[in-house]
């Protein structure tokens, strides 16, 4: 069952017992994070901030904080029923033939009516109003910030060459009542259709930010999709529905209807403002830099609107628990481009892009290495620091069991890989900015073909009819069931 929008979802989790209502007046400076940090680290409810100092409106946080939230936010009890709903569309051998073909239809009927649906009327135009941030509680997160952020934007743009539109999350510091900061990573497609506008001449990029869309829009403006997938579309998947649409106030961007507020404004194509710092998912403040001015000319809204909000710093946080959904509902397109891979772990203390664990099914000599190299030519896997790489037979998700193949499988010089490649922007611990060295780990056995010439130790386990008689006598020996 999937959400409408971001107040359905508030009633879901609030009668699921997933939501903590906060009447007492609180301030957006500093005083929201610490609280919100403090219920996050507990891995506790979602919050609704229904009092907040110098707005009307309440903020709504931490909503998909724990694993379960962002299933439910996904409308399913596991995000892996996602995993293999892709995994199933993705499995080419069952269209080879012609009776294969015949019986994936049930499967691909759906597809068509996943694609955004534009409409006249929509409930985000409500009210238009012009500019006014000041109005709206945006949150100053942590002591050194350069000021107040909106954290949760799903910042729409429209590409002046192919036409088509992207939306994707980048955090916009809030300057004064109409201006903000455009947070564009140089990789990013937000950028790239940045740098359209200013090959075509255009001096003027019309921009909309939602905010306060239904879950599985605010996930896909996260999501690592390829460049051909409209991240509308793929949460029309995620839906099993379309997507609403309606055409912008002031200019030819179609928005999500069901939004809370939309701010609607444009991006002077060579104005330049500093930005940041900021204290980020990394758990480190990222520091401050020059980047593009989003003016905001209007704000259309629902007539009582909630305002949505995220908090990142020292994990685990809410955006962990999106990472690892992202880990699991894109690991079969990671498994269909390398299919020896069997399992993936991104550790929340990796930050999403510094440290991925793999296992594979071992087959010739240096095979974790050519894995390596693959991982890294896929999209935003370039920004791994570290890949480790384990055998089949080791549970990537058991940190313990996999340090323990590492700390003992490894000799320096022959398993250790060093690439210079792209790093994140964020990454501080490079000499030069957006590049630097990353790191590969082979910790499997290693074959006499790649030059091991000892003969490598079995692992210690007990033998199975004897763990069966003691599981049998386990009560017997005075243990509990």
């Amino acid at each position: 069952m999937y959400h409408k929008d971001l107040q359905e979802f508030i009633k879901f989790l609030d009668k699921k017992g997933e939501l903590h209502r906060i009447k007492r007046e609180v301030d957006p400076y500093l005083e929201i994070t610490e609280i919100t940090d403090r219920v996050s680290k507990s891995y506790g409810p979602a919050l609704l901030f229904e009092n907040v100092k110098g707005s009307k409106y309440p903020l709504l946080i931490n909503a998909m904080g724990t694993y379960e939230r962002m299933a439910m936010s996904l409308g399913v009890k596991d995000v892996k029923v996602i995993a293999d709903e892709i995994e199933n569309l993705i499995k080419l051998d069952q269209y080879s033939s012609l009776m294969g073909k015949i019986k994936s239809i049930p499967k691909l009927a759906p597809l068509p009516f996943i694609f955004p649906k534009k409409i006249n009327r929509a409930s985000c135009q409500e009210v238009i109003e012009d500019a006014d941030l000041d109005t709206l509680p945006i949150l100053t997160c942590w002591p050194e910030d350069g000021g107040p952020f909106i954290t949760l934007p799903l910042v729409i743009t429209k590409d002046p060459i192919s036409g088509t539109q992207n939306m994707g999350m980048y955090r916009l510091q809030k300057y004064d009542k109409k201006t903000t900061g455009m947070h564009w990573h140089l990789h990013k497609d937000g950028k790239e259709i940045y740098d359209n506008h200013r090959k075509l001449g255009i001096k003027k990029m019309p921009v909309c930010v939602a905010l306060g869309c239904d879950p599985s829009l605010i996930y896909s403006a996260t999501a690592p999709l390829p460049k051909m997938i409209d991240e509308m579309i793929f949460a029309g998947f995620l839906r099993k529905s379309p997507v609403e649409t309606v055409k912008a106030v002031t200019c030819d961007i179609y928005v999500p209807a069901c939004a809370e507020f939309i701010l609607e404004g444009y991006v002077e194509i060579d104005e330049l403002r500093k930005e940041g710092p900021f204290g980020d998912h990394t758990g480190y403040y990222s520091l401050e830099d020059m980047y593009p001015v989003f003016h905001v000319e209007k704000v259309t809204r629902k007539k009582d609107p909630v305002y949505p909000a995220t908090i990142v710093g020292q994990p685990p946080m809410e955006d962990c628990y999106i990472a690892k959904a992202t880990e699991k509902i894109f690991f079969p397109l990671i498994k269909m481009l390398i299919p020896e891979i069997t399992d993936m772990n991104l550790p929340l203390e990796g930050v999403f892009h510094n440290c991925a664990i793999v296992s594979i099914k071992k087959a010739f000599p240096k095979h974790a290495f050519k894995v390596m190299n693959s991982l890294w030519g896929l999209g935003q896997m370039m920004y791994t620091k570290m890949i480790i790489v384990v055998d089949d037979t080791v549970d990537v998700q058991n940190l313990s069991e996999v340090m323990w193949k590492v700390f003992n499988n490894i000799d320096a010089k022959r398993d250790l890989m060093i690439s210079e490649g792209p790093l994140d922007a964020l990454d501080h611990s490079s000499n030069t900015p957006f590049f630097g060295n990353r790191l590969g780990i082979d910790a499997t056995k290693k074959l006499k073909s790649e030059g091991y010439d000892r003969e490598w130790p079995n692992d210690i386990t007990m033998s199975e009819d004897i763990k069966k008689m003691v599981d049998k006598r386990w009560s017997d020996y005075g243990f509990g069931k």
